[in-house]
């Protein structure tokens, strides 16, 4: 059996080798080599014919562990599961004819699962089912969430907490977005959003009646000298724009501030991937710049799992009494149970321990995408933070073309056509890296670059 089972090491990739054995041992199961109940070579012979440590072995036979793939019986071994693990995440259905294999989704916004130490997740959850169960949810957010948050705005973004500013909870971006909109803004009000721009906040805003008016974004982000006059706010997301990932630069920064304070303007910073850096430090927040003028959005789903359904605002208090009042008014709030998974991982230090897993597990992920699509000849953009690169392309018929020839050959690609609001001015597609496993991720950019080099 150890002669059968696909286990070659490369010592050149970024991958940790211990990965690379867990990856193998699993592909094994999924190819049928192994089977429910078989049992595993030990972690002594393993290390020996791969010429590793017993300690990466080891490593390996934790994590599949911890996923579910094996089991131990005491004094007679390791056994794989008789019930392998749930498909990798983000894998879509195929749509064309016939049941074909289901598409590898290269699409942005969705978490790097494979950095999660499902241990601590485990903890976190089980600590938040022994709480006993609440009487009546807090409108602003459990007050350990946001002692939480606190912390973690602090040690990680450095946005302080004082009078000046009050942080409640959020069911997340989108969410905080209809609340806002809801709270603060009137049908026929009109906001300024950068196109091309997030447009699940577009549909919020349009939802509550509010008119949105498209900004042109550049190679630096929001062009601040092309705001509308009569706005009430502007949307923006200086830390990586989505979708074309470009950091609005610190005289932007203050020249976006400035231009608020003069007309009267709120600005709604959502910090999108501003947890992930690579080759620079974090700019200020523009909250931190200016707490008067900005509210600040973040969300748990990008860094940890949108499971947990949670997110925050920090802003001026009269801003957060609003949007409770608005809660009061509704009934609604966001569920405490994702609020104290959060506390929970914070408690124990897991939270910041993921972060710097996350850290070092984006950049390999990044590198490898990168280099792929560059040695295709492809420009690649915004590739200096976040979790997802642009290729831009020469026309909307480029776009479709590639697109189309992408999921004709299993990968889903994310178009730029649908983040403009009316006359597409750039045209690509974004690929994000995160999702995938680290094999499906091999797989698919050297086919998603093929597809986009074609002329």
């Amino acid at each position: 059996m150890l002669d059968e089972l696909p286990l070659d090491l490369d010592r050149a990739l970024p991958e940790p080798l211990s990965v690379q054995v867990a990856d193998g041992l699993r592909a094994a199961a999924s190819n049928g080599l192994l089977r429910g109940g078989d049992r595993l070579p030990s972690s002594r012979s393993l290390a020996e014919r791969l010429g590793v440590s017993r300690t990466v072995v080891a490593a390996a036979f934790d994590q599949l562990h911890a996923e579910g793939w094996i089991s131990g019986k005491r004094g007679s071994g390791t056994y794989l599961t008789t019930a392998p693990p749930a498909a990798p995440p983000r894998a879509l259905p195929h749509s064309g004819a016939g049941d074909g294999p289901p598409l590898l989704d290269l699409e942005p916004g969705a978490p790097c699962a494979d950095a999660i130490d499902r241990p601590a997740w485990r903890r976190a959850w089980r600590a938040a089912a022994d709480l006993s169960p609440l009487v009546r949810k807090d409108r602003a957010g459990e007050q350990d969430f946001r002692a939480a948050i606190i912390e973690h705005l602090l040690r990680h973004r450095g946005l302080g907490a004082g009078s000046e500013t009050a942080i409640i909870a959020t069911a997340g971006t989108s969410s905080a977005v209809a609340e806002l909109a809801a709270a603060l803004l009137s049908p026929g009000d009109a906001i300024a959003m950068e196109n091309p721009g997030y447009q699940r906040a577009v549909g919020a805003f349009v939802a509550a009646g509010v008119r949105v008016l498209p900004v042109p974004v550049d190679a630096h982000g929001l062009r601040v000298d092309l705001l509308p006059p009569n706005i009430r706010a502007v949307y923006c997301t200086p830390a990586h724009q989505f979708p074309l990932g470009a950091r609005l630069p610190a005289a932007r920064r203050v020249a976006l501030v400035e231009h608020a304070r003069r007309a009267g303007l709120l600005i709604i910073e959502d910090d999108y991937d501003g947890e992930l850096r690579y080759d620079t430090a974090p700019l200020p927040l523009l909250a931190a710049m200016a707490p008067d003028v900005v509210v600040h959005l973040g969300t748990t789903s990008k860094i940890l799992s949108p499971s947990l359904g949670v997110g925050w605002l920090v802003a001026a208090p009269e801003i957060a009494d609003a949007i409770i009042a608005y809660r009061v008014r509704t009934g609604t709030s966001p569920s405490p149970a994702g609020q104290q998974v959060f506390v929970a991982l914070a408690a124990h230090g897991d939270l910041a321990r993921h972060l710097r897993r996350l850290r070092r597990a984006l950049p390999p992920r990044r590198a490898l995408t990168v280099t792929e699509l560059r040695r295709r000849g492809l420009d690649v953009l915004g590739d200096d933070a976040g979790s997802h690169v642009v290729v831009p392309l020469p026309s909307a018929e480029a776009e479709k073309r590639s697109v189309a020839q992408a999921r004709a050959r299993g990968v889903a690609l994310d178009p730029l056509a649908r983040y403009h609001l009316g006359q597409q001015r750039h045209f690509g597609v974004n690929l994000g890296y995160t999702a995938l496993s680290w094999p499906d991720l091999a797989r698919a950019v050297p086919i998603a670059a093929a597809c986009l080099a074609r002329p």
